[in-house]
């Protein structure tokens, strides 16, 4: 079961710095889902996300500012 991540009326760059702190805590093969409101975070978790070999397994825009994205811890 992923673990979920509200991050909804946080500005950035706490969605940013939960999710982090989420991935650290969850183990290799398991999945992190995380809403969020923040538009700054529509580019700077996908980058996180790259830069630290994830895999997005999801992305999708849930409303007019609201965005949902699936993580998957590989390593």
């Amino acid at each position: 079961m992923p673990r979920i991540l509200q991050t909804n009326g946080l500005v950035c760059p706490f969605p940013l710095v939960e999710a982090k702190q989420a991935m650290q805590e969850i183990a290799i093969g398991e999945e992190l889902i995380i809403y969020f409101d923040c538009t700054q975070a529509t580019q700077s978790i996908p980058e996180w996300v790259a830069q630290e070999g994830y895999e997005v397994t999801e992305y999708i825009q849930t409303g007019d500012a609201e965005w949902k994205i699936s993580i998957k811890k590989t390593k």
